[in-house]
């Protein structure tokens, strides 16, 4: 019944035990799995996740802490592989100002381009925002992205940010952090995001949620964020989670 929204099992954290995670993720009640495939080294293994298993399928794009590496190339090659049915989206792609790894005005430039590709390829698109929440809706603005909407992938951002971005056709998902206890505005962006809008996330291995902070998160963890989703709207578990899985099902356009 759980609709996993953004995973990257195919990160080197799970090289040991990979079959074994997405294995408890299915114990956990997992039904379906986005995984991000984001730079030249990991769309390959991104698709070859996809491929191998019938209920995960992919996004590819380029991450803004590795924009000065992408060429026009590589973009031709997200371009070709988006044609293959398990691709669901383009992403993630956005600006990040908290890593120096890429000078901002290159992560504008290649965030530009891919906006520009979903657009004509109606793809929607995933979002990475990281310190740069003003930076990246002007962009989103400019480009017109409400053509195609998409995700603002683990909202850390304020109620006015959150509003902006459903203007602009964008759904809003939580992750671990939500489930802090000291998570005081992703807690109040969550209450008042419309349901119809809310979706969920590990972003494993990363942003771990409780009780498990601080150790490699895993698709099935998905379910605390569910749970911690369900108790601040005041509703079931299984009402959460049947909500979060329908409005996945819609921006991807899956049907099962």
């Amino acid at each position: 019944m759980l609709f996993e929204t953004h995973a990257h099992l195919n990160a080197k954290e799970f090289d040991e035990d990979r079959e074994e995670v997405i294995a408890r993720a299915r114990e956990n009640g997992v039904s379906t799995i986005v995984n991000i495939g984001f730079n030249a080294e990991t769309i390959p293994t991104c698709m070859e996740l996809a491929e191998a298993h019938d209920f995960i399928y992919a996004v590819i794009g380029w991450h803004p802490q590795d924009a000065k590496d992408m060429t026009d190339e590589h973009l031709e090659w997200i371009e070709e592989l988006s044609r293959h049915p398990k691709v669901v989206g383009l992403g993630e792609m956005g600006l990040d100002y908290y890593w120096d790894t890429s000078p901002k005005d290159v992560q504008a430039e290649v965030f530009r381009k891919q906006i520009r590709l979903a657009r004509k390829l109606d793809m929607p698109i995933i979002i990475h925002n990281r310190d740069a929440h003003q930076d990246v809706l002007t962009i989103l603005k400019e480009e017109k992205a409400a053509d195609v909407g998409g995700i603002m992938h683990c909202f850390s951002g304020s109620w006015e940010t959150a509003k902006l971005a459903l203007d602009m056709n964008f759904y809003i998902s939580f992750g671990g952090p939500l489930t802090f206890k000291n998570a005081k505005q992703p807690k109040e962006v969550a209450a008042k995001v419309p349901l119809g809008k809310l979706l969920i996330e590990t972003d494993c291995p990363y942003l771990t949620p409780h009780p498990f902070r601080g150790k490699r998160n895993e698709s099935g963890y998905v379910r605390y964020v569910c749970e911690e989703m369900a108790n601040i709207r005041g509703l079931s578990y299984e009402e959460m989670a049947q909500i979060t899985s329908d409005n996945a099902k819609r921006l991807f356009r899956l049907s099962k």
